[in-house]
């Protein structure tokens, strides 16, 4: 999973401001009680924080792929 990716579904599933104070506050235990923000810097893999955060944050599993959304209609009539 690519950075971008993982900013996407954070702002998709709890809306920006609030994805913001998660990865900065938020202690994940499956990264020794780092942040998503510190566990980034230190290296780690996007999609593993993305699901700890989904876990944490009982993110229910069937949106831990991402909210579905209907294609943008190109032609406008």
């Amino acid at each position: 999973m690519r950075l971008s990716d993982f900013q996407t579904l954070m702002v998709d599933e709890f809306g920006a401001e609030y994805a913001a104070v998660l990865i900065r506050d938020l202690a994940l235990t499956e990264y020794g009680d780092r942040t998503g923000s510190k566990a980034l810097a230190d290296g780690e893999e996007p999609k593993g924080i993305w699901l700890a955060i989904c876990k944490a944050q009982a993110v229910p599993e069937s949106r831990w792929t991402g909210l579905n959304k209907k294609p943008k209609n190109r032609h406008a009539d």
